[in-house]
């Protein structure tokens, strides 16, 4: 493995884990009402993108961690629909 693709897998985990904490505390909490739909869709179509263009230049770590983050970021989204009319009792 190149020191390349090595930059781009730790680059990758690191931008991918960045909504783990997010994702944690909207699961504990049901509480998702500041945090930006908006932006989550934006970041989705982009990740998706990072994805598609990976597969063109058969890149597996833009493959790998851009398919991890847009699953995390899509599964935040549903979070986010599911929680934001919750109040807590």
């Amino acid at each position: 493995m190149e020191w390349t693709d090595v930059l781009g897998l730790v680059a990758g985990i690191c931008t991918t884990a960045a909504v783990i904490p997010q994702i944690k505390k909207a699961w504990q909490t049901k509480k998702v009402e500041d945090v930006s739909p908006g932006m989550f869709i934006i970041l989705i179509i982009g990740v998706f993108l990072w994805v598609v263009y990976g597969f063109t230049q058969k890149d597996m770590p833009i493959i790998a961690t851009n398919g991890v983050s847009l699953g995390l970021n899509g599964f935040m989204l549903y979070l986010m629909l599911r929680y934001k009319d919750k109040e807590d009792n």
